[in-house]
């Protein structure tokens, strides 16, 4: 055996790993021994059993004891002085069991440059153990500094490689150090992060050979749920308000091009300038049919840039949207990105788990939903600089997704959210087949890189493989060679070392998370969400008073003025015809009144002209009377006179003839 420390570890390790196979092996022999004894009920046939269990037994203790002479041999090392000069190597100490190979004492030259650029004495998660001309090197492994996850990290490799292990070994390093970690969990068989693992010959083979000292372990998660279609598993809905969602992020989830999502702009701006809040797709498409109404057709002319074709196609993309659950996620209360970073009572970073349902059906809602997280945060965390550990990484899963058919605008700003956001002390990792799904913008900000293995059966493929080996730093393995023949659950990594320079490119087994790999259990599932401190405070939706209620509002406020004012044109125009009524029956009344006048007056007229004549009459009577009189009298007068006067005369005769008796 090697004299060399760091050997004997690795042995050591190999050998615990043996043991705990052997002795797993025998626990399993003498339950099955134990199981045939109560069959047989005691007879011979259970004699062989019992036999091999006893066997399983003596071969555990001698691993065990090889284990134990191992740790020793490493304790002594490490008590003895450091001699001055490199001590001739020792003969080889009693070899690790078949199943387990230790590696050789003396390490290759490439495996030294592994082992000493990956030396450094900071925190660090470990991600895998090198592989070196196809076997593996216990004791010289690859990890990841916590500082350097803010700088950003790329996790790529084909279907069934082993991406989603690799994941899950990542986030169960960070929470154990204390930093938080939102993961978007795309298949639902991230949830047995919630449960320890449990040890199998294959599993213990598996960490025996990469000389991994595994311990099963289960770690604190958080389930969120985006509403809508059916999640993976039930958790805390998470919602957004679309005011705080923003244009550019509404428009890439309801897949509009450049000119529609400045249309939306616009629209966004009007709506804050009418202190119209947009809570809810109702309260959106309510301001948008407001616009292309009859009633806002006015207003809509004063944004400019939005007709009505384009809100109508805004409109039918929203009915699209609600048809693959935005209605559910779009909505109050709002969830805070500040519960994603959390510990627990132990100081272990909380787990969030995002279940996205089917993202295959809605992959523009979804990938703006997890980029509306990560700018809310960045609009939100205050700047921290270079941090220890980071306090959030965020997981992309099926990151491709989210640039697909993206415009510039969205392209830019997720460039510049990944480019800044280190400095609050969170990381971003990016989950996706090739690097070439990533534009190279933001291929730029990434890091460090864990890239599984690759498939080239066609000429795309290979064009894909070339442009993934450009992306590498320079190193004498045929990479092209070493992707296409890397098994599942192993990988090539390169990551940032604590002073930002890249280390070599290094092919290594990843090693196996300590939690279940696959889904958890549903009573395990209801447990989470019914220890949850923060589902009270999201499980109910609320509709506030908001765009929607306040333009019904005043659409009827409006359309009461409108009624109104039809009434009091009505009434006014009654008035108007009332007075012109009016004014006709005062004129037909002062016609008829004039007219009766008249013909009262020609009645008086005629009355007083009868009376005239009746009075002319009476008068001409009177006068004619009065002159008969007068005539009468006259006549008498004459006649009294002639009479006198004849008296007269003839008694003058008389008295002058003498002839007047006596």
């Amino acid at each position: 055996m090697s004299e060399n420390i760091e050997d004997l570890k690795a042995q050591l390790a190999a050998a615990e790993a043996a043991a705990k196979v052997a002795e797993a092996e025998a626990a399993r022999a003498k339950a099955e021994a134990l199981r045939l004894q109560l069959e047989a009920k005691g007879s011979s046939a259970a004699e062989a059993p019992a036999a091999t269990a006893e066997a399983e037994t003596q071969q555990a203790e001698a691993a065990r004891a090889t284990a134990d002479t191992l740790r020793t041999q490493v304790e002594a090392a490490e008590a003895a002085p450091a001699p001055e000069a490199p001590a001739a190597e020792a003969p080889a100490a009693q070899a690790a069991p078949t199943s387990s190979p230790a590696p050789s004492g003396e390490l290759s030259a490439f495996a030294t440059q592994i082992q000493g650029a990956y030396s450094w004495e900071v925190p660090a998660v470990t991600i895998g153990t090198l592989i070196d001309n196809g076997a593996r090197v216990p004791g010289v492994s690859a990890k990841m500094p916590l500082p350097m996850f803010n700088r950003h990290l790329l996790v790529a490799g084909a279907t069934g490689t082993g991406k989603t292990r690799t994941l899950q070994l990542l986030a169960e390093g960070l929470s154990a150090n204390g930093s938080s970690v939102l993961l978007c969990d795309v298949k639902g068989d991230l949830t047995g992060l919630a449960e320890a693992g449990t040890s199998s010959e294959k599993l213990l083979s598996r960490t025996a050979a990469n000389g991994q000292d595994w311990a099963s372990a289960s770690f604190p998660i958080e389930l969120l749920s985006l509403g809508g279609a059916d999640s993976q598993f039930p958790g805390v809905p998470v919602r957004a308000q679309i005011s705080d969602f923003g244009p550019i992020l509404l428009a890439r989830a309801l897949s509009l091009n450049t000119t529609q999502e400045q249309a939306l702009q616009l629209i966004f701006a009007w709506a804050d300038g009418q202190g119209l809040e947009l809570i809810d797709l109702p309260d959106l498409r309510a301001v948008i049919s407001f616009l292309a109404s009859d009633e806002g057709k006015d207003e809509l002319a004063t944004i400019g840039g939005v007709s009505k074709a384009t809100a109508g196609v805004i409109l039918r993309a929203l009915t699209a949207l609600e048809s693959q659950g935005g209605g559910q996620f779009f909505g109050a209360p709002g969830f805070d990105t500040a519960d994603l970073m959390r510990m627990d009572s132990t100081g272990r970073g909380i787990i969030s788990l995002l279940g996205v349902g089917d993202i295959s059906t809605r992959p523009a809602l979804v990938s703006a939903v997890i980029m509306f997280l990560l700018a809310n945060l960045f609009s939100t965390l205050p700047e921290v600089g270079d941090v220890e550990r980071p306090k959030l990484v965020f997981f992309f899963d099926e990151a491709h997704l989210l640039f697909a058919d993206a415009t510039k605008e969205f392209e830019r700003q997720v460039v510049q959210t990944v480019r800044l956001i280190r400095s609050k002390g969170v990381g971003v990792v990016f989950v996706t087949q090739t690097p070439k799904d990533i534009p190279s913008d933001v291929l730029a900000q990434l890091g460090s890189r864990i890239q599984h293995g690759l498939r080239a059966s066609t000429p795309d493929d290979f064009k894909k493989l070339k442009a993934t080996v450009q992306t590498f730093p320079k190193t004498s393995l045929e990479l092209d060679e070493v992707l296409t023949t890397l098994g599942t659950g192993e990988a090539v990594v390169t990551v940032l070392d604590p002073k930002g320079n890249p280390t070599p490119v290094t092919p290594v087994g990843i090693w196996a998370p300590a939690s279940v790999m696959g889904p958890a259990s549903a009573d395990t599932v209801a447990r989470i969400n019914q220890s949850s401190v923060i589902m009270g405070r999201y499980r109910d939706a609320v509709n506030p008073d908001s765009a929607e209620e306040k333009l019904e509002r005043r659409t009827a406020e409006a359309q009461a003025a409108r009624e109104e004012a039809i009434a009091q044109e009505e009434a006014a125009k009654e008035a108007e015809r009332a007075q012109k009524e009016a004014e006709k029956e005062a004129e037909r009344a002062a016609k008829e009144a004039e007219k009766a006048a008249a013909k009262e007056e020609a009645a008086r007229q005629k009355e007083m002209e009868k009376l005239r004549r009746q009075v002319e009459k009476q008068q001409e009577k009177e006068e004619a009377a009065r002159q008969r009189a007068a005539e009468r009298r006259t006549r008498q007068v004459e006649n009294v006179l002639g009479s006198v006067l004849r008296t007269a005369g003839r008694e003058i005769t008389r008295s002058i003839f003498g002839t007047r008796k006596r």
